[in-house]
């Protein structure tokens, strides 16, 4: 990290954690001039306010690495496949609302359907 003239700023260390909401958790470690340790509010607010985990959380994470809910989105258990969606969207020109309602053997129907219908001898009725 630089300060305002540009040198590299040594009393302390900037760390930066993004999350997937966009936000960005950050922290800054002082080195206090005559080595003393910080008190428990300055630790509290540092774990409350900046890290954003409870002391639970935080030694969960230290001692076993079990990493606090930082809001990771869950991947649907029926969820469609992304190339699917982009074939029935584009493709078979799907309307996304539609695609979005359908479980994943409609969109799989929806797909061979489509494909059946498209590979037809165009010259019968």
């Amino acid at each position: 990290m630089l300060n305002a003239l540009g040198q590299k700023v040594r009393h302390h260390a900037t760390y930066e954690l993004a999350l997937h909401d966009g936000r960005i958790l950050r922290t800054r470690i002082s080195r206090p001039v005559d080595r003393t340790t910080y008190g428990a509010s300055l630790w509290g607010a540092i774990l409350k306010d900046q890290l954003e985990v409870t002391v639970d959380e935080f030694w969960a994470c230290v001692n076993d690495g079990s990493l606090p809910d930082r809001g990771i989105p869950e991947v649907p258990q029926n969820a469609l496949p992304l190339e699917l969606v982009i074939l029935l969207t584009r493709t078979a020109k799907i309307p996304e609302e539609a695609v979005a309602a359908m479980t994943k053997e409609e969109a799989v129907k929806a797909m061979k359907d489509f494909w059946t219908a498209s590979t037809a001898d165009p010259k019968q009725p």
